[in-house]
């Protein structure tokens, strides 16, 4: 099968991911059932909002005081809630230019207001890099489209603001309830299953280069 478009997910395939490192910082300030609410796998239902854009940063911090303790500072949820976000090694931005001259290279990460700015700061500081967008042919955010993985309509957006085809499409993402939605939406998918490999050795076994 030979592909046009590749469309990648972000934290876990392209920026490592420590979906625990936040439920452990809240859980520091006393917060213990944090990892209760979100988690790789699942997630209460005041992230999803968050991740559609329906719930803004103010109400996600007071919805977090009310779960929690009033007392707890913007800046302290923002610190728990970005400490998961790692960095981006090099060679993945290598990987993603080279692919980009052979591929429509396209994003759809399920994000947030809040992780946003903070994931672009650090690609920024750690990669020199200052338009994270322009890595790619084009880069979605779940919370300004208004769409989520896995349901069908958020590949389906993506893909039609570039032409693509979803049968000549490939979708990469550590998470399988993506890779299943997306299969479902009519597109190509693999499963990048960290513990076994990174989006590098995906690439070289895949012959996608």
């Amino acid at each position: 099968m030979r592909y046009d478009t590749l469309l990648l997910d972000l934290g876990g395939v392209l920026i490592d991911v420590d979906y625990r490192a936040a439920a452990r910082a809240f859980h520091a300030l006393g917060f213990e059932d944090f990892e209760t609410l979100y988690s790789k796998a699942q997630q209460d239902h005041i992230f999803d909002g968050f991740e559609t854009g329906s719930l803004d940063p103010t109400a996600f911090r007071d919805r977090i005081r009310s779960l929690f303790r009033p007392d707890i500072t913007d800046r302290e949820i923002d610190a728990c809630w970005n400490a998961m976000l790692g960095t981006i090694p090099p060679a993945r931005i290598t990987l993603l230019q080279r692919l980009k001259e052979r591929y429509q290279l396209l994003l759809l990460s399920n994000t947030n207001a809040i992780h946003v700015p903070a994931f672009e700061a650090i690609i920024a500081r750690e990669n020199g890099i200052t338009d994270f967008r322009s890595l790619f042919h084009g880069a979605y955010y779940s919370c300004q489209i208004g769409l989520r993985k896995p349901h069908a309509e958020a590949f389906h957006h993506v893909l039609e603001q570039h032409g693509a085809d979803p049968a000549r499409t490939l979708f990469i993402d550590d998470s399988i309830q993506h890779v299943v939605g997306a299969r479902a939406a009519g597109l190509h998918a693999e499963h990048l299953e960290l513990e076994r490999e990174d989006v590098l050795g995906m690439v070289e076994r895949l012959g996608l280069l």
